[in-house]
């Protein structure tokens, strides 16, 4: 018998989950294959890359669905989180050009854009009334250095002091620290100082160094990331983190990229969200992308719900996935959808269609559709509140024709 493994506390979950989970999965007679890996997950031990792997090649996917799904109902129930946030992305102007990137542009393109500090808080101030949360990430600005981010950051807090900020990948806080000649962990403290609530975690792609030197050479490699994420974590800012699959890498590569992310969250326990996110389908920029099918990315949200035992929040990235593949990924362990977004460039002209229109009631609605309670969170998942959309008016219907 396998020796318990008690869990860290994580934000939003069920204080008796691991009891919870261990009831729920003794009532189900798993498959010869999966039972091994129920057993561990029973007792909170951290699935191998092996495990992993009979994962990906069991050929019920939705027995490895429902697996997911009982880890996700112990720790959450039919919760499901969502926030109040709109995208902001600062500029498109980039220093590098990762082949899978849609959004960024040089300098001198047609249609390339730098906002400044007065036009980004106009824009702000559309959406300031109904939002907590702006998320601002952007191109590698070869001219901004921390300065500009700290007085950027300064304003909206002072401006909307109950607005949070998530903002920055882990390779733009590389660039401000080469730029302003500073450590990485310096451009994270001041910055949390003018302001910065947390990291939103994009950027990671696969934590895998033969891979991104194809898909985003010239980018922060794997070590930088996790050390640059452990490094805002000590300074007491949390992070989500992320995964780019579908373009070149390994399914070992997937899994070993869960690992050291799992690995790193049992010291640091900063990382809030897992966001695993497939490539978008484009003709020119990764021709030799493998692409993720519906049912692939449905089956690796599950898969991660299933490896990250040190992470709590699964997100079910309707931005690059869309609403209905969000809506099924609620019942393969994922438990949060992100939020009301109102406007997004980066996955949008990788080729993503999801509305951007959404308010709480649409989102809401989502949830419930997927048998799920809909619960309005925070950036930092410190505080819950659910969240009853309005009933909808009944349509008015013309009354058949009679002979």
């Amino acid at each position: 018998m396998l020796a318990p493994v008690r869990p860290a506390p994580l934000a939003g979950e069920h204080k008796e989950w691991l009891e919870r989970l261990q009831t729920n999965l003794a009532t189900v007679d798993w498959s010869p294959k999966l039972q091994p890996l129920a057993d561990k997950l029973g007792n909170n031990v951290p699935l191998s890359l092996e495990d992993g792997m009979t994962l990906y090649e069991h050929p019920d996917l939705h027995e490895v669905g429902a697996l997911a799904h009982q880890v996700r109902q112990a720790r959450f129930g039919n919760r499901a989180f969502f926030n109040s946030n709109v995208h902001i992305n600062q500029t498109n102007i980039c220093v590098l050009a990762c082949r899978f990137c849609a959004f960024r542009r040089g300098a001198k393109a047609n249609d390339a854009y730098a906002m400044s500090i007065d036009e980004y808080m106009d824009d702000l101030a559309l959406y300031a009334h109904a939002i907590d949360e702006v998320h601002s990430v952007g191109g590698l600005h070869p001219e901004w250095g921390v300065e500009h981010y700290e007085e950027l950051f300064s304003r909206v807090s002072n401006t909307y002091p109950s607005i949070s900020i998530k903002a920055l990948t882990a390779v733009e806080v590389k660039h401000l620290g080469q730029r302003s000649s500073i450590s990485t962990r310096e451009v994270l403290a001041r910055l949390k100082a003018a302001g910065l609530t947390s990291l939103p975690g994009g950027g990671a792609e696969i934590l895998d160094d033969d891979v991104r030197a194809v898909i985003c050479n010239g980018k922060e490699s794997s070590a930088e990331y996790l050390q640059i994420h452990r490094e805002a974590h000590e300074v007491g800012l949390p992070s989500n983190c992320t995964m780019l699959f579908g373009t070149i890498e390994s399914l070992e590569q997937r899994l070993q990229h869960m690992i050291s992310l799992r690995e790193l969250n049992a010291s640091t326990k900063g990382f809030q969200c897992f966001v695993p996110y497939p490539f978008l389908p484009d003709d020119t920029r990764l021709p030799q992308a493998q692409l993720a099918t519906g049912t692939e990315i449905l089956r690796t949200i599950a898969v991660s719900r299933l490896m990250m035992n040190t992470i709590p929040h699964i997100k079910a990235y309707r931005m690059n996935i869309g609403d209905h593949l969000a809506e099924l990924a609620l019942q393969f362990g994922a438990d949060d959808i992100d939020g009301t977004v109102q406007k997004e460039s980066i996955m949008h002209l990788a080729g993503s269609s999801a509305p951007l229109d959404h308010d709480r009631a649409k989102l809401a609605r989502l949830i419930q559709d997927a048998g799920c309670e809909a619960i309005q969170r925070n950036t930092t998942y410190s505080h819950f509140e659910p969240y009853t959309p309005p009933k909808v008016k009944p349509r008015r219907v013309l009354p058949m024709a009679t002979q």
